[in-house]
């Protein structure tokens, strides 16, 4: 097993941002990936458990073992213990690496309480035969001192030429110039890089928005009543105004994500304000001063921005004093923020040399497909795919903004169906940059075009042109039409729109695929540690055994096609070949028409659930199995099971559900699952762009 130890050379080095997005990096090249943070540094107020390892924990989903408090280890290092201190580290050290390819070590930082850091650092790394990489945070000195600085770091660990030091992670850099040109400079000042055994592994820019905490987390660290909280669970500060001028200068400074710091006395910023949020304006909030309140009757003419989400806080402090607090604040990831801590891992993991370091570590035990690199083959596959993608819901902010993401990432060409004034009124009023070439069709304006040929697809079902015009007026049917008539690649609805609405027009217009007779769903289950496929959750209530071989056949297929190995395991509430029963037999049948279609395809069944999922019990009910306890299929025998299974792992256990993803169309239809936040929609799209080139491919 392969150990990294990251070792910061200052304080505010960024580190727990650097190890969130190490640990996505490498689990992004198909490696198990463990995590371990041997001594815990609270921060001042921290009252919880220690953050780096909460927050991999919660983003990554590992388990890493508890470190050791910081009182334990000073304790131990006054007396003198330092061998039974490295001897405890060690015992942790090994539940941490049990399992895993490679694993990331997260050494002390030095602070003005520690300082004796840097030497315990030494021997975490050398008692764990680890490869050292140094994380450093350039400031303004020249590039010649921090060439010097990274320097000394190294040779703390043995010296530049000691091959178990790797390199250097440079974060929050800072440059007008390119990042390749900035470590082209710094190569140049740096004898130790342009030695070739000390390498550059990583230069994260500086991010700005990266650091906006919620409004929330304002209001704690400030202590500050809260007058109204809104939603200040989602609103994020990025930036302040102190207003100390006339409501007229202050008016073009009240955009999104903006926190106004503002006397409680100042009823006409207050009523300014107000009306921002009333016109849509995502402000961060409104921190009133001086612990002074607004006029009662002030407040009543705000109740329509209050009641529109409009965070309002007040502190006992004066104005200047309060923004000197607020540019103070921690600005360390919260341990609940989920949304922050994600980007600020991709962030950091699109910015490292993942692919020298998975080189480094040799060939893993096995590659298993875990829930972040599933996402990543996603977007990736889904790039190079770049397929034109339909969205009918177009005016709604949720389907715009997920629209935004994919077409400024390469996800897909992304076609929003709604008037393009309601879709500019939505983006200014919710802060999301529309980029360039993000279609906008008025359906109002093509509704027309497509009658005939919808009249001539359904000749056979009698339909006239006043039928069609009048299913016409629902958006959903002028994107299958546009489905059909191969003006786009896929579609995706379903936020506002039921699944009926969705799919019905599908089976109408787009038909079964060549070779299936019927239309069937999958769910990606993301379970922490791997990926697993259930079908058929939605479409077919009472499959009969061919029908159940068929939707056993789509689902391996489509597990196939998504990098996942399937090993399909055909459910029922009895196991082996001694069961009996007409729902058994059914399963059985099913199990034998699958396995005669296609002769390679790893089946078993019948299977209880606990049998297909876990080793040891597999071993007692289906030890001759070759998929029993290592199932990455599971089919259901009706949907009351598989509907009803699904909510309870989704709800219960530690997995985020991906789909429903239609399979057996001629062409890619999905519907989103009901309360679809964007990351939802966003891997919707991906997956229907993925599905779309595999229909080129056939």
């Amino acid at each position: 097993m392969q150990t990294f130890f990251l070792a910061p050379t200052d304080f505010g080095v960024g580190l727990t941002s650097i190890s969130l997005g190490l640990v996505r990096a490498l689990q992004r090249t198909g490696l198990q990936v463990g995590f371990f943070k041997p001594v815990a540094q609270p921060h001042p107020g921290d009252t919880g458990p220690e953050r780096s390892t909460e927050l991999i924990a919660r983003t990554h989903g590992l388990q890493p073992p508890a470190p050791l408090s910081l009182a334990q280890v000073e304790r131990m290092l006054g007396d003198g213990q330092l061998d039974e201190l490295l001897e405890a580290i060690v015992t942790l050290y090994q539940q941490a690496s049990a399992g895993k390819d490679v694993l990331i070590v997260e050494g002390m930082v030095p602070t003005r309480q520690a300082s004796y850091a840097a030497r315990v650092n030494q021997h975490l790394a050398k008692s764990m035969d680890a490869d050292v990489i140094l994380v450093s945070a350039p400031e303004s000195e020249a590039l010649a001192e921090l060439s010097g600085r990274v320097e000394l770091q190294a040779r703390l660990f043995g010296g530049p030429r000691d091959p178990k030091v790797l390199g250097v992670i440079l974060n929050k850099v800072r440059t007008e110039q390119s990042l390749e040109g900035f470590a082209s400079r710094l190569r140049e000042h740096s004898p130790l890089l342009r030695g070739g055994d000390f390498r550059l592994l990583g230069c994260v820019p500086y991010q700005e928005d990266l650091n906006a905490p919620r409004t929330r987390d304002v209001a704690e660290l400030l202590g500050a009543h809260v007058i109204n909280a809104g939603d200040y669970e989602q609103r994020r500060m990025a930036k302040i105004i102190l207003c100390a001028r006339t409501v007229v200068n202050t008016v073009p400074l009240l955009k999104p994500g903006v926190l106004v710091v503002t006397p409680g006395d100042r009823d006409d910023i207050i009523l300014a304000v107000s009306l921002a949020t009333l016109n849509g304006v995502p402000l961060a909030g409104l921190l009133l001063t001086s612990d002074s309140m607004p006029d009662p009757r002030i407040l009543d003419l705000c109740h329509g921005a209050l009641q529109a989400g409009l965070p309002v806080l007040s502190v006992s402090s004066g104005s200047y004093d309060t923004a000197t607090r607020l540019n103070q604040l921690n600005r360390e990831i919260p341990v609940d923020d989920h949304e922050r801590a994600e980007t600020i891992t991709d962030f950091v993991a699109s910015h490292l040399e993942a692919r020298w370091l998975e080189q480094h570590c040799g060939t893993p035990r096995e590659l298993r497909l875990s829930p972040a690199v599933f996402r990543y083959q996603l977007t990736q596959r889904a790039q190079q795919a770049n397929k034109r993608i339909v969205l009918p819901e177009g005016n709604e902010p949720l389907t715009i903004q997920a629209a935004a993401i994919c077409q400024a990432r390469g996800i897909a060409r992304c076609v929003l169906l709604a008037r393009p004034d309601e879709v500019q009124a939505v983006a200014r009023a919710q802060g999301i940059e529309l980029p360039p070439g993000l279609e906008i069709l008025d359906p109002d304006a093509i509704r027309e075009r497509y009658v005939a040929p919808m009249v001539q697809l359904r000749r056979s079902k009698n339909l006239n042109e006043p039928m069609a015009e009048q299913q016409l007026e629902d958006p959903v049917v002028i994107a299958t039409m546009m489905l059909a008539l191969d003006e786009v690649d896929g579609l995706v609805s379903g936020l506002v729109h039921s699944t009926a609405n969705t799919i019905r027009p599908a089976l109408q217009l787009i038909k079964t695929a060549p070779g299936w007779n019927l239309v069937s769903s999958v769910f990606f289950m993301l379970f922490p540690d791997q990926v697993l496929v259930y079908g058929d959750c939605v479409m077919n209530p009472h499959p009969n055994a061919e029908q159940l071989a068929e939707i056993a056949l789509q689902s391996a297929d489509s597990a196939q096609a998504f990098g996942i190995v399937p090993r399909v395991a055909m459910l029922s509430h009895s196991s082996g070949q001694a069961a009996t029963g007409e729902d058994v037999e059914k399963v059985r049948e099913a199990t034998l028409l699958a396995r005669e279609a296609q002769r390679s395809l790893q089946i078993d069944g019948p299977l209880q659930y606990d049998a297909a999922s876990n080793e040891q019990v597999a071993r007692q009910l289906a030890p001759d199995s070759e998929v029993a306890g290592r199932a990455t299929v599971f089919v259901f025998p009706d949907l009351n099971s598989g509907n009803t299974t699904h909510k309870a792992v989704q709800r219960s256990a530690d997995c985020v559900s991906l789909g429903p993803m239609l399979q057996g169309l001629r062409k890619p239809v999905n519907d989103l699952p009901r309360g679809a936040q964007v990351d939802d929609i966003v891997y919707t799209i991906a997956l229907t762009a993925i599905q779309a080139s595999r229909v080129v491919e056939i």
